[in-house]
């Protein structure tokens, strides 16, 4: 290792143990006061504004989209443009959280006036306890560091990595009082591949009707093979009378029929077929039967419904086109 490698690692480490001695500390001061910054978000009839500058906006911004997708709603607002008629988005009905490491940012402090005349409670998160924004906040949620990962230790570093995970504190404690689901999440994620996998059913993805690959038991093995060719699953249901499944043929079981020497044009579908098959109720998550397929190491699984009739069909494919997996 050289010397410039040696010191790039060095660096890199001093930075981590910095930051991680920022991010420990606070763990004692999640005390009351960030109980009463808790209550008053919970009890907020409006929205969580959320106000930066600098470095300390950018982790503003983050808080108000974490604080948004975990049941809280919220947005961000520079100071500086609320100077200039941003203002009038914050109503008495909302809470205000803002950041400053200084407590002394002087688009903040200019607007204070105005956020206490209108009667929004107001919260801090500030690296300077005594400072005029923790002093006229009625909370503070104290986010000092001993000192910044910058050598200069003028670089906003442990500073706003200590107000990101207080922000995601207070966010995670909020999702936690109001009862938030990860169907609630979904709910605000529907364009994701978590919205998909919490949000889509096996009824939204399977093939149902007509497209349903199915013989009966008394079929023989070739037209069980031309259905499977017919519906392009690479399988087929093997039904009763009334329509309930008996037991499933895949490729793999014809692949393994080969190697047995059976005699597909002479075979009966009942006397090659897995018995039952693996199934699953249409109203059923996706990602369940992802799950299930993952478990039992298949591709295919048959959809049945509260009588346990052959109601729709899906597999691997489906699941990935769908973007569930």
């Amino acid at each position: 290792m050289s010397d410039k490698t040696a010191e790039l690692r060095k660096t890199g480490v001093s930075v981590v143990k910095i930051e991680t001695a920022a991010v420990q500390a606070l763990e004692a001061r999640v005390n009351g006061d960030f109980v009463a910054a808790c209550e008053h978000m919970l009890a907020c009839n409006g929205r969580i504004v959320v106000i930066g500058m600098g470095k300390s906006g950018h982790i503003g911004n983050k808080i108000a989209a974490t604080l948004a997708s975990t049941g809280s709603p919220a947005f961000f607002v520079h100071p500086g443009e609320a100077s200039h008629g941003d203002l009038g988005m914050i109503t008495s009905s909302d809470v205000v959280l803002a950041l400053s490491n200084s407590g002394e940012t002087r688009e903040i402090i200019t607007i204070l006036p105005l956020i206490k005349r209108m009667g929004a409670p107001l919260i801090s998160m500030t690296g300077n306890p005594e400072s005029t924004l923790a002093r006229e906040a009625n909370v503070n949620l104290d986010v000092s560091v001993a000192k910044e990962a910058c050598p200069l230790d003028l670089a906003p570093t442990a500073s706003t990595t200590a107000a990101l995970v207080m922000g995601d504190a207070v966010a995670i404690a909020l999702l936690e009082a109001r009862g938030f689901t990860a169907e609630d999440f979904a709910l605000s994620h529907p364009g994701g591949s978590l919205g998909r996998r919490l949000l889509l059913h096996v009824y939204d993805i399977m093939h149902k009707g007509d497209a349903i690959p199915a013989v009966t038991h008394d079929a023989s093995l070739r037209d069980a093979l031309i259905e499977m060719t017919a519906k392009g699953l690479g399988m087929t249901a093997i039904v009763d009378g009334e329509g309930r499944p008996v037991g499933i043929f895949t490729d793999g079981d014809l692949r393994r029929c080969l190697d047995r020497d059976v005699d597909v044009r002479a075979a009966r579908i009942a006397d090659v077929m897995i018995p039952g098959g693996k199934r699953i109720a249409p109203d059923r998550l996706a990602v369940e039967a992802l799950n299930l397929m993952e478990e039992k190491k298949i591709n295919a699984l048959l959809i049945v419904d509260s009588d346990e009739r052959l109601c729709g069909a899906l597999n691997m494919h489906d699941l990935l086109r769908a973007g569930v997996v």
